[in-house]
């Protein structure tokens, strides 16, 4: 058996920020931009006050700020509440290698983590780096029955392991370590996609980044672990996945970075509605499309999304981001999917979008392509008219999407901070990795 565990260690564990390639440190400051701007935005949702509520009421050493507040708390609480936060509103970067959202369960961690010991930005990159591609690798390791088969949440699980392997970069473990770290990390990990459309599935990703907190914190002192963590005998992999292949968590993806095959958002809902919403698009923007010309709508997506975003007749904001039915119907209604109140319980319950929603067939097809949707119309005039999309593939220009990222940032941040604290904050992630500490820009996100 291949010392899978060591090998993925030995390939991410002694990254500096230096190594990384331009495009790469471009990519990081991006994927902080975008997961600090969807954790404020989502740090009014009921889901976090329940969780902040509990928190403040335990209280503990002001060690890292909750992202949006005055609050200051433990290092592990405070990842508790930022990872959450950031996953509240299903508005996050995804990596297909995980599958899931490596950022919402390694940044909170690393960040308070840096908070805490008065880390440089430079660093806390690095770590954020370690992780996100310790994730990926580990994913990749137990794809796809971990997560399409057995119904783990990748990011509560595979994130784990990145915000552990994160921590442990920040702390300067040595190999043995993190070695343990990850051991620690291994006997925490859960998430379940049968919470998809409930209050838990953002807890996955701040359980995730608490948990690889703890665990790298823990390795620091002396707590040990198995160091094979995830190939030993009854092991994370033989228990989480039916698969198991080792050469593909150490094969280099394309490029070199796993990171530069981030995906972020600009829908809000799950990834996997994405395709679906982007045909959809395509299809309202043809002459005499509208919604009451509209007979009949077949969706054609891959057959696993019908274990995670499926849900016929969603009734809440939560549900109606993992239904293929009702999102292919808002786009085609014209709503704006990239707004955060088109997901309520009243656009859900909208008569002519329900009508829509009816009117919609899903075609699962076996090995489709998880990122891929076709879709066709039947007018009443009987005409037919289709359109089909890929969301699975990378921005081929990274300083076109950092544009994109900035908008998307200023839109949901500004009306939590104002217009003048955001762009402040906004303009400080952008050199992220060049401030000589994090806790500057920690103030600046307290509402």
């Amino acid at each position: 058996m291949i010392d899978l565990t060591r090998q993925i260690v030995r390939r991410t564990r002694t990254t500096t920020h230096a190594e990384l390639p331009a495009d790469i440190r471009a990519l990081a400051r991006q994927c902080v931009q975008d997961t600090v701007a969807v954790a404020l935005a989502g740090g009014e949702d009921e889901l976090v006050q329940i969780l902040r509520a509990e928190m403040q009421e335990a209280g503990g050493a002001p060690q890292a700020s909750v992202w949006g507040s005055a609050l200051r708390l433990p290092a592990g609480a405070a990842a508790l509440l930022n990872g959450t936060m950031a996953h509240a509103l299903d508005y996050d970067d995804v990596n297909l290698a995980m599958p899931g959202h490596p950022s919402v369960a390694v940044l909170p961690a690393v960040m308070a983590l840096g908070e805490a010991r008065g880390a440089s930005g430079a660093a806390v990159m690095a770590a954020f780096v370690v992780g996100y591609e310790t994730a990926c690798r580990v994913g990749r390791a137990i794809a796809p029955g971990h997560y399409d088969v057995l119904g783990f949440h990748a990011t509560g699980t595979v994130g784990t392991f990145g915000a552990a392997a994160g921590c442990a970069h920040l702390l300067g473990l040595d190999e043995e370590q993190t070695l343990h770290a990850l051991g620690i990390a291994a006997t925490q990990a859960a998430g379940l996609k049968s919470m998809f459309g409930t209050m838990c599935k953002p807890l996955h990703a701040g359980r995730a980044a608490q948990n690889g907190l703890l665990a790298a914190k823990l390795a620091a002192r002396g707590y040990t672990a198995r160091p094979d963590s995830l190939e030993c005998v009854q092991g994370f992999a033989a228990t989480h996945s039916p698969d198991f292949h080792p050469a593909q968590a150490l094969e280099d993806p394309a490029g070199g970075w796993h990171i530069r095959a981030n995906l972020f958002k600009y829908h809000a809902a799950c990834y996997l509605t994405h395709a679906g919403i982007e045909a959809a698009r395509m299809l309202r923007a043809r002459p005499g499309v509208s919604p009451e010309r509209i007979a009949a709508i077949t969706l054609r997506v891959d057959e696993s999304t019908d274990r995670v975003c499926n849900i016929a007749a969603p009734v809440t904001g939560l549900e109606a981001k993992f239904s293929h039915r009702l999102t292919a119907a808002m786009a085609l209604a014209g709503l704006e999917t990239s707004r955060l109140d088109t997901f309520s319980e009243a656009v859900a319950a909208d008569p002519m979008v329900v009508a829509l929603r009816d009117k919609v067939s899903i075609d699962l097809v076996p090995r489709f392509g998880q990122t891929h949707a076709a879709m066709d119309i039947r007018l009443v005039d009987q005409t037919t008219l289709s359109a089909e999309h890929d969301a699975g593939v990378p921005a081929a220009e990274v300083g076109h999407q950092g544009l994109r990222i900035r908008a998307k940032f200023d839109g949901l941040v500004a009306p939590v901070l104002g217009v003048a604290r955001g762009a402040a904050l906004g303009e400080a992630l952008e050199g992220f990795d060049s401030a000589e500490s994090v806790a500057p820009i920690a103030r600046l996100w307290a509402a």
